[in-house]
């Protein structure tokens, strides 16, 4: 499977934003997703993820509440929902996939064999 990301840009604090993940190649209804970002100056970090058929997310913990993980299977596209964003929020966000059974939400990048290229969000006054 290959991941293209889309719907980043400039927002200003307290903005929404939707975040897509597209996937092309074959079985994406049985990866686990996730959304990942790396702040400016900062170490990758985990966002969320989702489990193959939806049902189940994972949030970070600072990040719970104002972020919602979706995904469609028949659209082969993972959704990231952002509310009331903060200048805090300003990182690369990157889609990424893994093949591992029963997905629990890992939070270590090295478990997640497929990334996207990343979209750039970036929010300011």
């Amino acid at each position: 499977v290959q991941l293209v990301e889309s719907g980043g840009g400039l927002v200003q604090p307290g903005d929404s934003l939707s975040l897509s993940c597209v996937a092309s190649g074959r079985f994406f209804d049985t990866y686990g997703m996730a959304w990942f970002r790396r702040a400016p100056g900062k170490e990758r970090e985990f966002v969320g993820g989702i489990n193959y058929n939806g049902r189940v997310t994972f949030y970070a913990d600072s990040l719970e509440g104002r972020i919602t993980i979706s995904r469609d299977n028949d659209k082969n596209t993972v959704t990231l929902q952002m509310n009331s964003l903060e200048p805090e929020d300003t990182a690369v966000y990157y889609c990424a996939a893994t093949e591992v059974a029963h997905y629990s939400g890992s939070r270590f990048s090295d478990d997640y064999g497929v990334w996207g290229q990343g979209t750039r969000v970036t929010v300011s006054s």
